[in-house]
């Protein structure tokens, strides 16, 4: 218990970061002097780190071990937050985002791949749900900061510090790490088994059949939530008329949402199989953004942010979780680093053009978008599904 906890409380540093650039956003391109699409430059540089660094996950977990990789990678992320406090101008917050993101990717993968090869679904969901908890935790402890007359370099401060709090929890629990440490993963078995993961390789990970489906769905998925992320808050500014310092706290609903989400579709996934939560969750995210395209009082647009937040919840961690029924468990984890790299690919791309749109055209076409996503989405799962009927579940552990 002590092990997964640890993995959950890793995954609230996690989402903590990865909220505030879209929700303080509005404040900081206005200070740094710099147009308000810029953001998505800076997501750019974050994203190409977390790509490098989740394809390479796998071999520098056999070498370094799982608990290593999530204390170098959180002390990373936090010396680029510490950064980010003290930025004087956008350069020296593009160079930041290097290490936010090289921190990011490598431990995303470890983690993720460590749950769905051991643990049952409701310990993905709820994984996901405490990066859910960081995420809105990250918006909410600026607005508060913001509230009380601070600016928004004071919120990086107080999530960096928190993240080397974290750091120092960690190294005093090596040990355990160690002690849990996935075979898998061991360094003992890194010189028996390195020969078959090179002769494996990543690109054989698309030998499987309908795989490139699964792969563009995690792009797909992961373009519809860093939008979502980034370009939310603005989207309430722009087109509900709702100022920056509001925003920047409404933004949290999304994320309510998700972590409640994510909560719930954990007991869920007890009784209901991953391909069916992710269909759901397709359902109520399409819901969602009906309600935001539809001319109705603000309120709706608040709420339409908590569906659309639940309705994404179940979705990614259920994908990720079925890795090793479409890969299989030696597999694992070399497909999962390819998934994560389509995801942050996805990330990179498609939410900094996204942004470069909504400002030359309209904040009014946000929400098509995230609808095209959504479909897109569906249609990839009904071919992947149609592909791999033969799937096996692995045993996994249930406590």
């Amino acid at each position: 218990m002590f092990f997964i906890f640890l993995i959950y409380l890793s995954f609230i540093s996690l989402g903590l970061p990865d909220s505030i650039l879209g929700s303080a956003w509005p404040l900081m391109n206005t200070d740094l002097g710099v147009p308000i699409g810029n953001a998505g430059i800076a997501s750019i540089i974050i994203s190409i780190g977390t790509i490098i660094s989740s394809l390479f996950s796998y071999r520098l977990i056999r070498v370094l071990g799982t608990g290593k990789i999530v204390i170098i990678s959180i002390a990373m992320t936090a010396i680029a937050l510490l950064g980010f406090s003290f930025s004087p101008s956008f350069i020296w917050l593009l160079l930041c985002a290097i290490p936010l993101g090289l921190g990011a990717g490598a431990v995303d993968a470890a983690l993720n791949r460590f749950v769905a090869t051991h643990y049952e679904a409701k310990h993905m969901n709820w994984l996901h749900a405490f990066w859910g908890v960081g995420a809105l935790l990250g918006p909410v402890i600026l607005s508060i900061l913001v509230f009380w007359g601070n600016s928004w370099r004071s919120g990086y401060f107080t999530i960096s510090i928190l993240q080397f709090a974290l750091v120092l929890l960690l190294l005093f629990s090596l040990s355990k790490w160690k002690k849990y440490e996935d075979t898998d993963s061991n360094t003992i078995q890194y010189t028996k088994e390195i020969n078959s993961e090179s002769k494996m390789g990543l690109l054989n990970s698309f030998r499987r059949k309908g795989s490139a489906f699964g792969m563009v769905s995690f792009f797909l998925i992961a373009s519809t939530e860093a939008s979502m992320m980034l370009w939310g808050s603005s989207y309430l500014v722009r087109i509900e008329d709702i100022p920056p310092e509001n925003a920047a706290g409404w933004i949290s609903l999304y994320f309510i949402g998700m972590t409640a989400g994510r909560m719930l579709s954990g007991f869920l996934s007890i009784r209901i199989n991953n391909e069916s939560l992710i269909q759901i969750g397709c359902t109520l995210t399409v819901s969602g953004l009906l309600i935001m395209l539809l001319p109705l009082p603000i309120i709706f647009t608040l709420l339409s942010f908590i569906i659309i937040g639940m309705g994404l919840a179940p979705i990614y961690p259920s994908m990720l979780h079925q890795t090793p029924v479409y890969f299989g468990k030696h597999n694992s984890q070399a497909a999962m680093g390819i998934q994560m790299a389509f995801a942050y690919t996805g990330a990179t791309l498609v939410a900094p053009l996204l942004g470069q749109s909504l400002a030359t055209i309209s904040f009014l076409i946000f929400p098509y978008f995230l609808l095209a996503c959504v479909a897109g989405i569906m249609f990839c799962r009904l071919i992947l599904i149609r592909s791999n009927k033969t799937g096996v579940e692995p045993k996994r552990l249930s406590q």
